[in-house]
């Protein structure tokens, strides 16, 4: 029961256990709230001086005048409280005790109207600048922690409960009450029923605030864990796809999918088995980070996704995420980029990593397969399945980078693209009709400059 009220009054609750990195985002988001109420609590401090110089003294006394060294007082906490808050330097306490400042010197302030202006006591309970209390407390939504908002607004309740007390206690105890409103407002008496009123607005507004702000806190707390859950995630997932599936309309059911034509790229460093054979576990993490890395950027620098990782195997997709006219072309280039980068770099292991790619171009099939607990973003189809051959076929034809007569064809004519070299027809494992492949091999004054980007 106690739980369900919770949920109806707050919202759904967040996690209690949260990461570290989560909690820092949140203080951070709070650090600058305290920044902006210290600003705006200065604004509203420098109104109170503004129209206090300005108005028409009306005060009979010559003596000693309170409110300037109210407003003073408040001004230099006001700087104080700003200073700390740039420096991050607001404890709980000092925040609390902050709170409860800012309501107690407006009270002060009030209350104080009597003595500048030489009227009974009662006279400041009709001070408009009573406003100025609801301002101070949904002041204190700009954090979202409801604590604050509660203090605010009990010391504001409070406050104003003894700055009553204090009007019957000076004037002659139930001589000033009245029970005519129009008495109360032409003169210095005191309806108790007003203040009243005032006392149940401020503890309502109170109320309202600290509910909206719980429930914002709560809705707050778990758009922050899912942003950075998200954030975290996209670092296994191609960034583009994490933003196909985030931006999709409805949610991605497992079957559904989307045909275009594409062009579709397998990599897979040759002799890898041997390579890893040699290497310790963390010599190999090494070695492959500082691969990735490197062909990463040249994938991403043409246009490609890296739809799957498998071992040292890539699948790579062209114009099958995001929209890419010359997808045949860029992903030739993107080929005999690896390719030059498997001439020149040594990696950490201290031999240089040979890779082969196969390409096909024709239309796939890209979605999600699995379960509804469990999907796989991917592309599949018969021209997929064709690239994997060809990638595989290099060995067999000594080269390292085959690809079929579609790819060659919509890829067309280029100065940096070096001639094709027609291989026999072959059919791949799978198919029954037979594939026209061809393969490409760089030359030093061919080769795509590293750095310079698809037109």
């Amino acid at each position: 029961m106690k739980s369900t009220l919770s949920a109806f009054l707050f919202g759904k609750d967040a996690d209690n256990h949260l990461p570290e990195r989560v909690q820092s985002a949140i203080e951070k988001q709070q650090y600058e709230s305290e920044k902006l109420i210290g600003w705006v609590q200065l604004l509203l401090v420098t109104i109170f001086a503004t129209l206090y110089a300005i108005s028409p003294s009306t005060s009979m006394s010559d003596g000693f005048h309170p409110v300037p060294w109210a407003l003073g007082l408040y001004y230099l906490f006001t700087l104080k409280r700003l200073a700390l808050a740039y420096r991050n330097a607001l404890s709980s306490w000092f925040l609390t005790l902050s709170v409860i400042a800012d309501i107690g010197l407006l009270m002060v302030l009030i209350w104080s109207f009597h003595i500048q202006y030489m009227q009974p006591a009662s006279f400041y309970l009709k001070a408009p600048t009573v406003l100025y209390v609801f301002i101070f407390i949904s002041l204190r939504s700009l954090r979202f922690d409801p604590r604050y908002i509660l203090i605010a607004g009990g010391t504001a309740a409070a406050g104003w409960i003894v700055l009553t007390g204090y009007v019957i206690w000076n004037e002659g105890g139930t001589d000033m009450i009245t029970r005519d409103y129009v008495t109360y407002m032409t003169s210095n008496a005191l309806l108790i029923g007003a203040e009243i009123d005032k006392i149940i607005a401020i503890v309502l507004v109170t109320a309202v605030l600290a509910i909206g702000v719980m429930r914002a806190k709560r809705s707050f707390i778990r758009a922050v864990t899912d942003e950075i859950a998200a954030r975290d995630l996209s670092r296994f997932v191609s960034p583009e796809i994490a933003d196909r599936i985030t931006h999709a309309d409805q949610q991605i059911k497992p079957g559904e999918g989307e045909a275009v034509k594409a062009t579709v790229m397998f990599t897979d460093i040759e002799g890898f088995s041997s390579i890893s054979e040699k290497l310790a576990p963390k010599e190999l993490a090494t070695m492959l980070n500082e691969y990735f890395t490197e062909t990463s950027a040249v994938i991403s620098r043409y246009g490609g996704v890296i739809t799957q990782f498998e071992g040292d195997a890539m699948l790579i997709t062209f114009n099958a995420v995001t929209p890419d006219p010359d997808h045949a072309l860029n992903a030739v280039r993107t080929a005999l980029t690896i390719q030059e980068i498997s001439q020149r770099r040594i990696y950490s292991f201290g031999d240089k990593l040979k890779t082969r790619c196969g390409l096909n171009t024709g239309e796939i099939v890209i979605g999600a397969i699995g379960s509804e607990s469990r999907l796989t973003f991917t592309v599949h189809g018969d021209n997929v399945n064709i690239a994997s051959r060809l990638e595989t076929l290099n060995k067999e034809f000594g080269t390292y980078i085959l690809a079929t007569e579609d790819t060659v064809a919509a890829c067309g004519n280029h100065d940096d693209i070096p001639q094709w070299t027609s291989r026999k027809d072959v059919t791949v494992r799978g198919r029954e009709q037979p594939t026209r492949i061809f393969s490409i091999t760089p030359t030093k004054t061919t080769l795509p400059r590293t750095g310079s980007a698809a037109q």
